[in-house]
């Protein structure tokens, strides 16, 4: 069949079901000329009658009552799926494909991510973390997180203005144990819990003051690669970390942790999510998009 199959086949369904080029031609929103040169065409293509024509009455004949027959489901099922994709742009449905790292994950799950949920449940979203930047193109994510500054240039980026910091904390008993740093090189006699990124490399933790940037290569008993078993660690008194301070903020709140060095700490690069430009997003896309930015003005 040609690439106009589908209404050709729609066009044979409805006379087939009406009985009538006349009535089918109504329904299609064809003239009856055009209907008729329609089915001709596939009468043409088919190679076979697929109905007996009278000046007074249109019937199906024995071919096309069995083409009809195989055909008509086929042709449901499609108008179906159609009709399930043309809802997507209306009402916010299906799934979202994010890729962020895991620190940028934890920010913007409860306040963006479950929140999009609650106020959409028909959407699925998929969240992949990993440490690695990847071209969510080619590796069929809807959506990237990273911090400004590493946002593809190629992309279009949506800014949440979320206020982000690290954070030096140990807890109040290490504190009191052995003394608090007062500026960055005081966590060389310290017991720190060492981080390593996901290239294989030692971290070295980053400070500023004054527009004054310090890297401190600090030691301790331990080394992680993720910041939820490094909290676990500092928690248990095994010495001081780094973390983002949002990873920390309840256990500071709630006097678990003392932070230290904050004035070393000052706000760090947004995160932005960003896309690719797009022709007809789909209703959950826009949806989203839509709720990011609102997040954003009210984060700043």
């Amino acid at each position: 069949m040609s690439r106009q199959g589908l209404i050709e086949l729609e066009a044979v369904l409805a006379i087939a079901a009406r009985g009538s080029f006349r009535a089918a031609a109504l329904e299609l929103g064809l003239s009856t000329t055009a209907l008729s040169n329609l089915i001709a065409k596939v009468e043409r293509e088919l190679g076979v009658r697929l109905f007996n024509r009278t000046t007074r009455s249109v019937s199906l004949t024995d071919a096309g009552r069995t083409f009809v027959g195989q055909v008509g489901p086929a042709v449901h099922e499609i108008q179906e799926a159609m009709a399930v994709v043309r809802a997507q742009q209306d009402t916010p449905s299906g799934t979202l494909r994010i890729n962020a790292f895991a620190t940028g994950a934890r920010e913007i799950l409860a306040p963006l991510v479950l929140a999009f949920l609650r106020r959409y449940p028909e959407v699925h979203v998929d969240l992949v973390t990993e440490g690695r930047i990847v071209d969510i193109v080619a590796e069929g994510f809807d959506l990237g997180l990273r911090t400004a500054d590493l946002v593809p240039s190629d992309m279009i980026a949506v800014s949440l203005g979320v206020p982000r910091s690290f954070a030096v904390v140990a807890t109040p008993s290490y504190f009191d144990a052995h003394g608090r740093p007062r500026v960055p090189p005081d966590l060389f006699a310290h017991q720190c819990i060492r981080i390593r990124l996901p290239n294989g490399a030692p971290y070295r933790w980053h400070f500023e003051k004054d527009g004054n940037p310090v890297q401190i290569d600090v030691d301790g008993p331990i080394t992680l690669d993720e910041a939820s078993l490094s909290r676990i660690a500092v928690l248990e008194g095994v010495g001081v970390g780094f973390f983002m301070e949002a990873d920390v903020r309840e256990d500071i709140a709630a006097r678990r942790l003392e932070r230290v060095l904050q004035d070393w700490t000052p706000p760090t690069v947004p995160l932005c999510l960003y896309y690719p430009g797009r022709k007809n997003p789909s209703a959950a896309f826009r949806a989203f998009i839509g709720l990011a930015r609102e997040f954003g003005k009210t984060a700043i």
